[in-house]
């Protein structure tokens, strides 16, 4: 016995070890990844799409949601947190099915369908990829040397002791039609800039009176985060500047981010600490920001928002000019925007040319990619902006401003043609008046005739869908058509009492059979039990729950009885699992932990598959079986050992 016991082991043992890449993957690895892996979101599921954890599981590196939640993001994030860190495709996400591939010769990359998302482009140099407990995800050559870390490829935020230096960028998260921003060491000074097409820059290290000068130097090349500061150096490594951050000093693991509102948030990664709760952020003035306000807006001194009194009258304080010198349209003038005028970009940026304010105008005026002048008068610097942000109040008066509007009125027209506008416009209201005039009248004449029709008494058509469908029913009751009951009572001629719906009449059948028959009149309550519509959809439910999935409109099946708002997360959820639930492969359905899970929030619900072929084997055997009922006594095919649909069997649990 004791012999069998173990050779049964072996072969247990060595079953496991023969099985293939794809089913051994979702063991969750930790500390280092060797190569030859390869996996999706779905393999790792079950650990909240974790493919790798650091050897303290403070980070985990896999497949992340993203808002949208059938998108998924390859990231680094501190779990504790759930602060992302570090993402290879924040702007292009991928499906729960795309993979992460760390090839045979050192490769890593991401991968959906046929192309290639992101790669380290580390062919033939990597041997492990390691997560460490700093967060830093590194490839290591044979010798242990770092050929590739996500330090060095930040994307939006920098962790405690990750140098950053020249010739790399911190970027916002771009939002759709928002204005992103980046961060970079430039020409020894670390700069925020905004991120228009030529981009303008609104803050530095150098002018920021809040940092501490240790020692003058020929200018900074590298940063990092310090316990509670930011401390910058000059390519000797000699420390020239602190900007502290925090009072406190105590060994955390600190992180800075650069959000999508243009300002870098210092916070710890420590439980319950979050961004919100940063004391001190980068610009330090609220106003210092690129859009603070709407473009062409004043941030005033109580973070308020105002137009300017040259744009009064422009439609949304907006004037009607492109940002680019092809979409330029009509005669354009350049009109004083008032004193007391500052915007971000000034004092950063080096003046367009040396002039006087005339000078400084005429060449804004000729060049066309030029929206907004600022002429200083004490020094002559004549400054050109292709693309406006938002201005902020200043009580520097040394600044003149000027901004270009377009010369046309607001109906498009010249402003010298005021009259020939107002007789376009004048053809326009009669125009829009006899419209609606005649809309109003059709839209009258269609009620009254839908409800004479609706009085009407309505024929069936014959041989209809319902009449087919409960004629194959056995048991159902002889059906007639109003035609027939027409003949039958000699066109309801012969009354013989009338009753509270309606007449009762005497009529003959063409077998001799005498009958009453009642006449429905003004009947108005209740609803029909049945829908002919329904035998081809929704007679079956599953078959129609995955045809509206199918055509993106799962809420449609929502029973409006139940008022329930569609809008609700909620509902998309218990719709979700529960066509996981049907899955006609019993493995493809989810465990009851899973569905508790996904119901309460804890596991994300991904698309559940189409099963086509489930969905029409059901719907043929439920029409089958109704068909059939009364004349065999044999099996069905819904009970056959070949196939058990989930409505019959559950699958293991």
């Amino acid at each position: 016995m004791e012999t069998w016991a173990f050779l049964n082991c072996i072969g247990i043992c060595l079953f496991i070890l023969l099985q293939p890449q794809s089913c051994m993957a979702s063991i969750q690895k930790k500390g280092s990844l060797p190569l030859g892996f390869r996996g999706d979101q779905m393999l790792y599921i079950d650990n909240n799409g974790v493919i790798l954890l650091s050897n303290n599981s403070d980070f985990g590196f896999g497949f992340f949601t993203t808002d949208d939640v059938t998108l998924f993001l390859l990231a680094i994030v501190h779990l504790s947190s759930s602060t992302t860190i570090w993402s290879a495709n924040r702007d292009n996400p991928v499906r729960n099915n795309d993979y992460f591939v760390f090839n045979e010769s050192g490769n890593a990359y991401l991968e959906s369908g046929d192309s290639r998302i992101w790669s380290t482009n580390t062919a033939e140099g990597g041997s492990v990829m390691e997560l460490q407990n700093s967060g830093n995800l590194v490839l290591l050559a044979d010798d242990g040397s770092v050929i590739w870390q996500s330090f060095n490829h930040p994307a939006d935020t920098l962790l405690s002791n990750q140098e950053f230096s020249e010739g790399m960028k911190l970027v916002s998260n771009r939002r759709q039609n928002k204005l992103s921003y980046f961060l970079e060491m430039k020409s020894g000074d670390l700069l925020l800039y905004a991120n228009y097409e030529n981009p303008q820059p609104y803050w530095s290290m150098g002018q920021d009176n809040r940092k501490i000068i240790n020692k003058n130097g020929a200018g900074v090349i590298l940063a990092s985060l310090d316990t509670n500061s930011w401390r910058f150096y000059d390519k000797n490594k000699v420390l020239l500047w602190q900007f502290i951050f925090s009072n406190s000093d105590k060994n955390t693991t600190w992180a800075a981010t650069l959000g999508d509102d243009g300002f870098v948030t210092f916070y710890t990664l420590e439980s319950g600490s979050s961004k919100t709760d940063a004391l001190v952020k980068i610009p330090a003035d609220y106003c210092s920001r690129p859009q603070s306000c709407d473009p062409y807006q004043i941030c005033g001194t109580s973070n308020n928002c105002q137009c300017p009194n040259a744009l009064a009258s422009q439609r949304n304080c907006r004037p009607d000019v492109a940002s680019s010198c092809e979409e330029l349209k009509g005669p354009m003038e350049l009109v004083d925007a008032g004193d007391g005028l500052g915007y971000f970009a000034l004092g950063f940026v080096p003046p367009s040319s040396k002039t006087d304010l005339n000078g400084c105008k005429t060449s804004c005026s000729n060049n066309c990619s030029c929206l907004l002048m600022f002429f200083e008068n004490k020094s002559g610097n004549c400054f050109h902006f292709d693309h406006v942000g938002s201005f902020r109040s200043s009580k520097e008066k040394g600044f003149a401003s000027y901004i270009k509007i377009s010369t046309t009125d607001a109906n498009g027209g010249d402003s010298s043609n005021d009259g020939s506008s107002k007789k376009h416009a004048v053809i326009v209201v009669i125009i829009v008046t006899l419209t609606t005039f005649v809309v109003l009248v059709l839209l009258f004449v269609g009620v009254r005739y839908f409800r004479k029709s609706k009085d009407m008494p309505e024929s069936p058509r014959e041989n209809s869908e319902e009449d087919i469908f409960l004629e194959s029913i056995s048991g159902m009751p002889v059906r007639f058509s109003y035609k027939d009951l027409q003949v039958a009572t000699k066109d309801f001629s012969a009354i013989l009492g009338r009753g509270g719906f309606g007449s009762v009449y005497e009529g003959i059948l063409p077998d001799g059979t005498r009958l009453a028959v009642k006449q429905l009149e003004g009947i108005g309550q209740g609803r029909k039990n049945y829908d002919a519509s329904e035998t081809s959809g929704k007679s079956h439910f599953p078959t129609y729950a995955f045809k509206m999935m199918e055509e993106g409109k799962l809420t449609e099946i929502v029973d409006a009885n139940l008022q329930l708002a569609k809008t609700d997360p909620r509902v998309m959820v218990a719709i979700k699992v529960a066509l996981w639930c049907i899955q006609d492969d019993m493995y493809h359905r989810p465990s009851m932990t899973k569905v508790v899970q996904m119901l309460e929030g804890l596991l994300p619900v991904p698309p559940p598959p189409m099963s086509l072929q489930m969905n029409s084997r059901l719907y043929s055997n439920f029409y089958k079986s109704i068909s059939e009922e009364g004349t065999s006594s044999g099996p069905s095919d819904c009970n056959s050992d070949a196939y058990l649909s989930a409505v019959r069997l559950s699958g293991p649990r």
